[in-house]
């Protein structure tokens, strides 16, 4: 059998065996890397970084000085929580929606965030 046709079939099994969860998550991961960001868990500190991925959650954490709007995102790999200091909302951030963000990584608690990035809506097609 060609290579073709075994990678075919391991995909085809892969997709049978796997859970919709785990499905998604690879997809996801693969339109990132299609779309040129860099996956989420290969992100270091301190790198500047384009990431893509679905939005999980959005939040605001009211701080005494000023309020700070964060989003997770998740690439199918890892997640980035995404932070716009100052900001209760901003239109189009919210679950379920696919962003393109970029900046500066950095870690907070053990996990990665990227502060006041720049950000492309995706469509959703």
């Amino acid at each position: 059998m060609s290579k073709t046709g075994s990678g075919y079939w391991r995909r085809l099994l892969h997709r049978l065996t796997s859970d919709v969860g785990q499905l998604d998550a690879d997809d996801l991961s693969e339109r990132s890397q299609e779309a040129g960001a860099q996956r989420a868990c290969d992100c270091k500190c301190g790198e500047e970084a384009v990431v893509l991925g679905r939005v999980r959650s959005v939040g605001v954490s009211p701080k005494a000085s000023a309020p700070t709007l964060e989003a997770e995102l998740f690439d199918g790999t890892d997640g980035v929580t995404l932070v716009w200091l100052g900001r209760r909302r901003i239109t189009g951030i919210e679950p379920g929606r696919t962003i393109k963000a970029s900046g500066r990584i950095a870690v907070r608690e053990g996990r990665k965030v990227l502060y006041n990035p720049y950000y492309e809506l995706q469509n959703t097609a």
